[in-house]
């Protein structure tokens, strides 16, 4: 198998409060705002991995309570599974991959991010107890408007 046939995985974290608010990081590389995530280390579990990623880029220990979407990019073969996670620790940190946070609605979700990760926040605020399974291209997601 050739590097270009391969997949990487990534994890994500969508950290809900007591209102019902997802939390998105403003990521320093690009500026964009996100749920926090990255790629799974190889010799890592899923729910280790979004602790971890969660962690790195919050400073907020949380508890993945459901998975609510697996997200294929389909430009670059990341296939990205995303968590609604209850945060129960911790306290917002600035890092080397965050610059800001926000807790937002759903609607501030839509007017802050690309769709392809607004697309992932949202799902994880639905309250769906079926994970959703989506496709993008890195920016728009494939089949719906949001």
């Amino acid at each position: 198998m050739d590097q270009e046939s391969r997949h990487s995985v990534s994890v994500a974290g969508v950290v809900v409060d007591d209102q019902g608010r997802a939390l998105l990081i403003q990521r320093r590389d690009n500026g964009h705002w996100e749920a926090p995530g990255g790629i799974l280390e190889l010799d890592e579990d899923i729910i280790s991995g979004v602790r971890r990623e969660v962690r790195e880029e919050t400073g907020l220990d949380v508890e993945p309570e459901q998975l609510t979407g697996v997200y294929k990019n389909m430009k670059r073969g990341i296939v990205a599974l995303v968590f609604r996670c209850r945060p129960f620790s911790g306290s917002l940190t600035e890092t080397s991959e965050s610059q800001d946070f926000r807790w937002v609605t759903a609607e501030e979700v839509r007017a802050l991010c690309v769709p392809a990760f607004a697309i992932r926040v949202l799902d994880a605020l639905s309250g769906n107890d079926t994970p959703f399974i989506r496709e993008h291209d890195g920016v728009t997601v494939t089949g719906i408007n949001i």
